[in-house]
């Protein structure tokens, strides 16, 4: 794994929380150098303080180009070189049908898991295909690829994500960039009450009925595809609970398995 490798400069967006801050935790702890990007400056704060001299916080609104280009250009001398980037920083907002959904909420999963996304990618992207080295792996979801109920815009996002990774690869090729889309079904964090507008009881319920992911799963997960070989490109990977499998799909209001 990369406690063994070179040492890296691993820029980690939505760190303040869940997926985000076990990656940049687990990285600083095998002594690489992080920098914790979050909207929620006292939590990336706080994490740093347990690494004083593995991670460098920085607040940052992904949705808000201007201020992702000049706080990333602003970076110390020592983190300025992204060797890394994991563009986790996402959410989901709303568990309706889309005819009774929120344009609002919408809009939010659009500027924040697209445009955000984006936004972060053409800030780093172009000085890793100046050194013709670096490697982008970005925080997808299996709603990408698999239809559920009131997955709507949310899996729509993320199946943008799914191919807009694919499509980097292509406009990456000579440069040895890599590209990765990591695909996680249920993972145990804040986003499922996030999505609920904060209904904690029905987040607890989702998690007490299985053993799902935890952040720290995910974080091993993004280390494995950051140590592969440079000549070897994971282009996409699922994780998933034992206890969860994509099968079957909804007719009238049962699940049919075929």
């Amino acid at each position: 794994m990369m406690a063994n490798m070179a040492k890296k400069n691993i820029l980690v967006t939505g760190a303040s929380s869940g997926i985000g801050w076990a990656i940049a935790e687990h990285f600083a702890s095998n002594g690489h150098r992080v920098v914790a990007a979050a909207r929620r400056n006292g939590l990336v704060n706080k994490l740093s303080k347990t690494h004083p001299n593995q991670i460098h916080p920085i607040t940052l609104d992904v949705k808000n180009l201007d201020a992702v280009i000049s706080t990333l250009s602003q970076l110390p001398n020592d983190y300025h070189q992204i060797d890394i980037l994991v563009n986790n920083a996402g959410m989901g907002r709303g568990g309706d049908s889309f005819y009774d959904g929120s344009p609002a909420d919408w809009q939010e999963m659009i500027d924040t898991n697209i445009t955000g996304a984006m936004n972060i990618l053409h800030a780093i992207l172009p000085q890793m295909v100046q050194r013709k080295s670096g490697q982008v792996i970005n925080m997808g979801s299996i709603a990408a690829s698999y239809a559920y109920p009131t997955s709507n815009v949310y899996g729509a996002t993320k199946a943008f994500l799914r191919r807009l990774s694919l499509n980097l690869r292509t406009d990456l090729i000579g440069t040895n960039v890599r590209v990765t889309d990591v695909e996680p079904g249920v993972v145990e964090t804040a986003f499922t009450a996030t999505r609920l507008s904060g209904d904690q009881e029905a987040a607890e319920k989702l998690y007490n009925s299985f053993k799902a992911l935890q952040p720290e799963d995910i974080a091993r997960v993004v280390d494995f595809v950051a140590s592969t070989p440079e000549h070897v490109n994971i282009d996409t990977i699922e994780v998933m609970p034992t206890e969860q499998a994509a099968a079957g799909f909804i007719l009238g209001t049962q699940a049919y398995s075929g």
